[in-house]
């Protein structure tokens, strides 16, 4: 939808009613992922593609027939299809199109949505596009961290979907969700698209380990843009950690000054330093005790952390920038194997990220999602 996002607010804003074709789910080896848009202008121009030219044509069509009737359409697109070879996809995968006009009217809340987009403050456009009540299709909520317009026609649905989104948001993801009718968590009768415009989070981590390749793993599982970094390059290679995103070779502390110079670095990165070695994780804690980041994490014996605070003291790093860091790192779980101590750290960090007790449900009362 970013791609398409300037030019649809340049039509809305005219007063234009356009045509926009959303990828909404993919199955198999399908070209573009959810969030791949196309907009359709009253004048035929095209702006965007939804599967690199596959479906374009029929997407094209029924944008027409969308705008002239004012009403959205899901169509699925692939190798089921009646007309396969003339609208399926050649790689042989399947995708989920939504297809609706947006105007004015059938979206007042999208000049502030661009706004949000543009000055950086993460936003996720909700939209109904499944209900056993056809007059729900097409609802819209707006969620951003700290407020929500719109309604997807009630409170309960409202309340379920905009936490779920803001979860979505958090981790940069788009996609879809389902439940009840009226938004109950089991059930089906409801599917919303959500839209979400946040880059994922960072996932920083330091030593090139048999725990950081877990790690790696685990942080890419639940949404995090993650990067493994080491001084030593006959460890540091893609091959030993494919599920990290980058593998960078540099000194730990100086990649971590140059990312936050750039401006890469922001209140939602989680550092996991694993080398425990002072020559590297002293300088590299320095360095990120004083970042405004969401969690610092190291790794490392109660020997080890209590030489690792002394150095650090000694360097200058004060008590509050200590209290800051998780060390030894990670939730009492009785962890043993690098997988393990993966799902304790990555436990530690959701709880940090949603202020939770840790302690477990079955001990506690109220609310489970706060």
């Amino acid at each position: 939808m970013r791609d398409v996002l300037d030019e649809l607010h340049r039509r809305w804003a005219a007063g234009e009613t356009v045509a926009v074709g959303t990828v909404v789910a993919t199955f198999s080896s399908a070209p573009r992922s959810p969030g791949a848009a196309m907009l359709v202008a009253p004048d035929g121009t095209v702006t965007g593609s939804v599967s690199g030219g596959c479906v374009e044509g029929a997407v094209y069509e029924l944008a027409h027939q969308v705008v002239a009737d004012r009403a959205p359409v899901l169509q699925r697109y692939g190798v089921t299809d009646d007309d396969a070879f003339a609208v399926g996809l050649t790689c042989g995968g399947i995708i989920d199109i939504y297809v609706q006009h947006v105007d004015r009217d059938s979206m007042p809340e999208l000049g502030e949505v661009v706004e949000s987009v543009h000055s950086g403050q993460p936003v996720a456009v909700v939209t109904v596009i499944e209900h056993e009540r056809e007059g729900l299709v097409g609802e819209h909520l707006i969620v951003w961290p700290d407020r929500v317009t719109g309604s997807l026609g009630s409170s309960r649905m409202d309340d379920a979907v905009a936490d779920d989104a803001r979860g979505m948001l958090v981790a940069g993801r788009t996609g879809t969700l389902r439940y009840g009718p009226d938004g109950q968590r089991r059930g089906e009768g409801m599917t919303v698209f959500v839209n979400s415009f946040e880059p994922p989070a960072r996932l920083l981590v330091f030593g090139a380990i048999d725990f950081a390749a877990a790690m790696a793993k685990m942080g890419a599982y639940l949404g995090y843009q993650v990067t493994v970094c080491d001084a030593r390059p006959v460890f540091a290679t893609k091959s030993r950690f494919p599920d990290a995103h980058e593998v960078v070779v540099d000194w730990p502390h100086r990649y971590l000054t140059a990312e936050a110079e750039a401006g890469r670095i922001d209140g939602r990165t989680a550092i996991a330093v694993l080398t425990h070695d002072p020559k590297f994780d002293v300088p590299l804690l320095e360095v990120a005790l004083r970042l405004d980041v969401g969690y610092v994490g190291a790794m490392g014996s109660r020997k080890t952390h209590d030489d690792r605070f002394a150095r650090l003291r000694e360097a200058g790093v004060t008590e509050a920038e200590l209290e800051r860091l998780s060390s030894p790192i990670g939730l009492d779980l009785g962890a043993r194997t690098p997988e393990e101590t993966a799902v304790s750290i990555a436990a530690e960090i959701i709880a940090l990220r949603w202020s939770g007790s840790g302690s477990r449900l079955a001990e506690l009362t109220g609310r489970i999602h706060g």
